[in-house]
């Protein structure tokens, strides 16, 4: 993995988290995951030419991701499943 992509994930990474800051967790369905979302499934995290919508994103999980403790286990699972 190059570094200018470890970058784009910290960065991808942190928008997440930052995202989520209000959110209430648990988190238990894909539903209340993107009503967490400040846009819901329009919030968008960008860094470098990747742009990804929380929609998008949430496609990438199942419901055995469920239920999230916190936006850093949500921002990990996501991030482990994007293709950088």
């Amino acid at each position: 993995m190059s570094a200018k992509s470890i970058d784009v994930k910290k960065e991808i990474r942190g928008q997440i988290v930052g995202a989520l800051a209000n959110a209430s967790f648990p988190i238990k369905s894909p539903q209340d995951l993107l009503a967490a979302f400040p846009q819901g499934a329009d919030t968008t995290c960008q860094a470098g030419d990747v742009k990804m919508t929380a929609g998008e994103a949430g496609k990438l999980l199942t419901m055995n991701d469920f239920p999230f403790k916190n936006a850093e286990q949500v921002a990990d699972t996501i991030l482990s499943r994007v293709k950088l």
